[in-house]
């Protein structure tokens, strides 16, 4: 069997179907330059605290729901966003999403860990403090590379190039298929036009 169909075998819907838009071939690896590419790689970079935070709350018991710390969170965003010449209602269309995906992710895992204790965390997770520390530096990263590509997300295909990013981040990072569909969740509000964000959202940690 080739690599290639070992590799469709092994890779989430989430994941395939820009590959589709390719002509069935995994992309090969996007430029470094390419601003929508460190769009989604800085939203990844956030997306991989989702665990940690979801071991926090479990050890802890806190909910997954944070309304203070969405609030906290948004407010940042916003004013990280004036600072960089971005709209800052992009901003936090773009952070609301980021909570969202985060908290797909959280209440996964917990559902998980729920019915299968050898699944939960080996080791007693520190507190929320350092995480929320990675959080903060990921939604800074974020904010620039979303001013950065500010002629990109204006462009009529900005979706299509956006799911070939996401697509090239998710190999990269090796996704599974929840963190595959937490990603394109997201990235949902990125591309103008591209839908409405994700509702009731609330702030990851």
């Amino acid at each position: 069997m080739t690599g290639i169909r070992l590799l469709r075998r092994a890779l989430p819907a989430a994941v395939l179907l820009p590959l589709a838009l390719l002509g069935g071939a995994p992309p090969a690896a996007a430029a470094p330059a390419d601003p929508l590419h460190r769009v989604a790689q800085a939203s990844e970079r956030r997306l991989a605290t989702a665990a940690d935070v979801a071991a926090v709350k479990w050890a802890t018991g806190a909910p997954v729901d944070d309304p203070a710390r969405e609030d906290e969170v948004l407010a940042r965003g916003r004013a990280l966003a004036a600072g960089a010449g971005l709209d800052p209602a992009v901003a936090e269309r773009v952070l609301a999403d980021q909570i969202a995906a985060s908290k797909t992710v959280q209440r996964a895992l917990h559902r998980r860990w729920a019915v299968g204790p050898a699944s939960r965390p080996a080791t007693e997770p520190g507190g929320l403090a350092g995480v929320r520390g990675e959080i903060d530096a990921a939604d800074r990263a974020l904010v620039a590379a979303l001013a950065a590509a500010a002629p990109q997300r204006d462009a009529p295909a900005c979706a299509r190039r956006l799911a070939v990013r996401r697509t090239h981040v998710a190999l990269e990072r090796r996704l599974d298929g929840l963190r595959s569909r937490a990603l394109a969740q997201s990235l949902a509000s990125v591309c103008p036009g591209a839908g409405p964000r994700a509702p009731g959202v609330s702030a990851p940690g």
